[in-house]
């Protein structure tokens, strides 16, 4: 049996990527290989190395300007790039060598694009009286939440809710849906 691996890729806190890191530490036939982040900063790096996953950190020339990382990601035989609060755009150079998907915390088309991301998107969600949000689950292209959908699920905005609340209701769908799309992904052609 194959093992299929993942590279996460994240910007910040890690919530996301901890949640799938624990999700599949029980199966034997996915495994997550590494994370990446581009933020030496970043909570999602401790997150990692408390779980006893490898951990790699790059700057802006290493990612737009060398194959580097294409290389180390293909030594590693990574089979799924899966962006968790990761907030550049990917180079097309990763995105054609590597099947990517990203989580996004709202109903896409709306609220994607270029600085859209975390506390931002729930504002306006909330700013703009939305009854409903969501997160969308897409694959990855050269433009900013633009790739095909793979999944969407809504929670309701209500009048009185807060974009902090908002926010909690997301992050509770991200929780619940992220890992089971990405093992349907991976594993989908393996039954």
């Amino acid at each position: 049996m194959k093992v299929k691996r993942i590279a996460i890729f994240a910007s910040g806190s890690g919530t996301n990527a901890q949640n799938i890191i624990e999700y599949f530490s029980k199966y034997e036939s996915v495994k997550v290989d590494s994370l990446w982040s581009n933020n030496p900063n970043s909570f999602a790096l401790k997150r990692a190395q408390t779980l006893q996953v490898e951990t790699f950190v790059f700057d802006r020339g290493r990612f737009y300007e060398s194959d580097e990382i294409v290389h180390v990601l293909n030594n590693r035989k990574i089979d799924l790039i899966v962006l968790a609060g990761f907030l550049w755009l990917v180079p097309s150079n990763l995105t054609k060598n590597f099947k990517t998907i990203n989580i996004h915390p709202a109903l896409l088309p709306k609220y994607g694009g270029k600085g859209m991301f975390g506390m931002r998107v729930h504002n306006s969600v909330v700013e703009n009286g939305e009854t409903e949000s969501g997160i969308s689950i897409h694959w990855v292209n050269n433009k900013y939440d633009e790739g095909e959908l793979i999944f969407q699920t809504k929670c309701p905005v209500l009048t009185s809710d807060s974009a902090e609340d908002v926010a909690k209701k997301v992050h509770q769908l991200e929780y619940k849906h992220f890992p089971i799309v990405i093992e349907k992904l991976l594993l989908k052609n393996t039954k």
